[in-house]
């Protein structure tokens, strides 16, 4: 793969930063959505391993996160989020004409592709979610039951079994690490209520994987939103590994799952 370029789009709030991975001689798109408070640029690693297996990647920065416009980490529509990645889809399809699209959501970033699937799943070749936001989880609705929130962020130390993950994590100035906001807590519980009922995804192929020690996103609680989801479901399930599997220790094994998983579907 080449060098990673860099885009600037009109999202429905301000401007959208849009990362691409290129790849010379592509076989389909893969567009990566990223969780609360972090940014496209992190995804480095599963955006070499797609582009090793032939894709062309894409992922923006959501409003209010990375790059992009917007006060840090308030999302008050995430329905706009999902606008405002349909636009990075548009951009990769012009650039690619008539290659399958495959939609890659990790934590509240697999709410915001599950809702896409629902809305545009016609688009879509394959849904990949990883330790997805969706079902019963139960973090809006405690947050919301106080009369402030607490100023306590995301733990490093939840995110892998690599130290080093959370270290760089720690480091990195493009990801917020203060206190969520009001209005994005409010906005996740709409969002989980509105893909709850927002009716399954047909015969779409998804895959599912989540580490069974995700503990900022409970393995139960996602299970209840997947089955709800529906779709031609494939789970991957893996022992001991935390929230961020794309970047757990057994990452190999995972992206060995996500591609073969792609393999499969761009066969048919």
């Amino acid at each position: 793969m080449a060098d990673v370029r860099e885009h600037v789009l009109t999202g429905v709030r301000g401007a959208l930063a849009v990362r691409e991975w290129p790849q010379p001689r592509p076989r389909y798109v893969a567009l990566v959505v990223h969780g609360y408070g972090e940014h496209s640029g992190r995804y480095e690693e599963p955006a070499r391993a797609l582009g090793a297996h032939g894709a062309a990647v894409y992922g923006p920065d959501h409003l209010g996160h990375g790059k992009s416009a917007g006060e840090r980490v308030v999302v008050e529509d995430f329905e706009e989020v999902v606008t405002d990645v349909r636009a990075v889809a548009d951009l990769a399809r012009a650039a690619h004409p008539g290659l399958p699209l495959v939609l890659i959501g990790h934590s509240m970033g697999g709410l915001i592709s599950a809702r896409y699937a629902q809305r545009h799943g016609a688009e879509l070749a394959a849904l990949v979610l990883s330790g997805p936001v969706i079902g019963a989880w139960e973090l809006p609705g405690r947050l919301l039951a106080l009369d402030e929130l607490p100023d306590t962020p995301v733990s490093p130390a939840a995110l892998s079994r690599d130290t080093a993950v959370g270290a760089a994590y720690a480091a990195d100035p493009l990801v917020w690490h203060g206190p969520m906001k009001r209005p994005t807590v409010e906005a996740f519980a709409r969002t989980l209520k509105a893909v709850a009922e927002g009716g399954d995804v047909g015969e779409l192929p998804v895959l599912w994987l989540h580490g069974d020690d995700d503990r900022l996103v409970p393995l139960g609680g996602s299970r209840a939103g997947i089955e709800r989801l529906g779709g031609a479901l494939t789970e991957r399930i893996y022992p001991d590994a935390r929230h961020e599997v794309f970047l757990e220790t057994n990452r190999a094994e995972v992206f060995a799952d996500m591609t073969e998983f792609l393999d499969r579907v761009l066969a048919h």
